[in-house]
């Protein structure tokens, strides 16, 4: 029985979300990631199809975006209600399929395989999620339907918005032959240039390579370019595993230079992280810190604690070592971002200090609660400074798709 994979993903969607919660940007150009300001930094996290008109896109640099389109409505990102919204579109897809591998808020794999007898064919399945989400939610979703992830993905991507394209079983190098290799997800723009400096610009070509050379051009990546080109993609539709890593990260609207700042912004990110380490119920023996100085010229740093933790003050007391000892004097930093890595679940012993269980794990917990209650700028250890947030997490992942929130 060959596989049945859907790729569903919501068309623009946080703008659309703004764009539900305000009917007046119904129709107007809406660029969600930034708050307005002139000369803003950062960059655009979602347009709305009237913005993509003017060639406004996802990830461009807002100063651009703005240059692009100045009539736009720039606004900034509110994951409550994309979160929101999210949940409710995965609690339809559930009754679709119970294996879901969940992308980002807005974007999941299902495995429909052996499910033609209980819902009926593909197609129709498809369109009835369309609608379903359409009528339910006020959003409009694409859907790809393959017998792979890969080919799935593509197919949703071809005719947004609200687009449905189905590559039946056996047609998959077919379907891919024509289109530009830009198509090929993992097909990057390094990749590309060097791939035409060959002459090869459409999958078809590079399905046609010969693997060992796509090997000795890309290495191991290469003969899965070779594999994903033809089709071929045996990877399985699993829902989230254990997460290797957290981190948080700002662009600072202006470069800054105050070293006080700097820290106090990224003791605030490495606050959140902790929050979620706890959250997950897991511990971490490393504490990573990343400083990006103008021009884009980025410095990632780590340090190893002796016992895995979840506290806040062991790994506050990691990271502020981190930012003294590398943070570079007189350089502008543009962005700044905290992390943790090697995870694992938490140290029941003893350290030489106090028990897991003490008082400063209790404190760590107590405002976790009051986060949770009051929302995240409710209260935090010492001066650190709150950011909006601009990006999706994992945890809004596991969120949406467990049903929490």
């Amino acid at each position: 029985m060959a596989r049945v994979v859907m790729h569903v993903d919501l068309d623009a969607f946080y703008a659309s979300v703004e764009q539900l919660k305000h009917p007046e940007l119904r129709g107007q150009p809406v660029i969600v990631g930034g708050l307005g300001l002139a000369g803003e930094r950062g960059v655009v996290a979602a347009a709305s199809y009237e913005a993509r008109a003017f060639g406004v896109r996802s990830a461009m640099p807002l100063t651009r975006a703005r240059r692009l389109c100045p009539q736009g409505n720039f606004v900034p990102a509110d994951f409550a209600a994309y979160r929101q919204a999210s949940r409710e579109v995965f609690r339809i897809l559930t009754d679709y399929s119970p294996t879901i591998e969940p992308l980002s808020l807005d974007e999941a794999y299902l495995d429909l395989t052996g499910s033609e007898a209980l819902l009926g064919p593909i197609a129709q399945v498809a369109a009835g999620l369309q609608a379903r989400v359409r009528s339910e939610c006020g959003l409009d979703i694409s859907v790809g339907v393959a017998t792979g992830k890969v080919v799935a993905k593509v197919a949703s991507d071809l005719r947004k918005p609200r687009g449905l394209v189905i590559v039946p079983a056996g047609q998959e190098a077919g379907f891919l032959a024509p289109l530009p290799l830009s198509r090929l997800p993992g097909c990057g723009p390094a990749t590309i240039a060097r791939l035409e400096s060959f002459g090869i610009r459409t999958i078809g070509q590079l399905a046609d390579m010969s693997e060992p050379l796509l090997g000795e051009l890309f290495g191991k990546y290469g003969r899965v370019l070779h594999a994903h080109a033809r089709g071929i993609d045996p990877t399985l539709v699993e829902p989230p595993g254990e997460p290797k890593s957290i981190s948080r990260e700002v662009t600072f609207e202006r470069d800054l230079l105050d070293q006080g700042e700097i820290l106090s912004t990224g003791r605030s990110l490495l606050l959140d992280v902790a929050e979620s380490l706890r959250g997950q119920g897991l511990a971490a023996r490393t504490v990573t810190l990343k400083l990006r100085y103008q021009p884009f010229d980025t410095h990632s740093r780590q340090a190893t604690l002796p016992v895995a933790s979840d506290r806040d003050d062991a790994l506050l007391e990691a990271f502020v070592k981190l930012v003294r000892e590398h943070l570079e004097p007189g350089r502008p930093v543009r962005l700044i971002g905290a992390g943790v890595a090697n995870l694992e679940a938490p140290a029941i012993q003893l350290d030489l200090l106090e028990a897991r269980s003490g008082p400063r794990s209790g404190l760590d917990a107590q405002l976790d609660r009051l986060r949770q209650r009051f929302g995240p700028t409710a209260i935090s250890r010492g001066t650190a400074v709150q950011h909006q947030q601009k990006d999706f997490r994992r945890d809004d992942i596991d969120a949406v798709s467990s049903g929490d929130g």
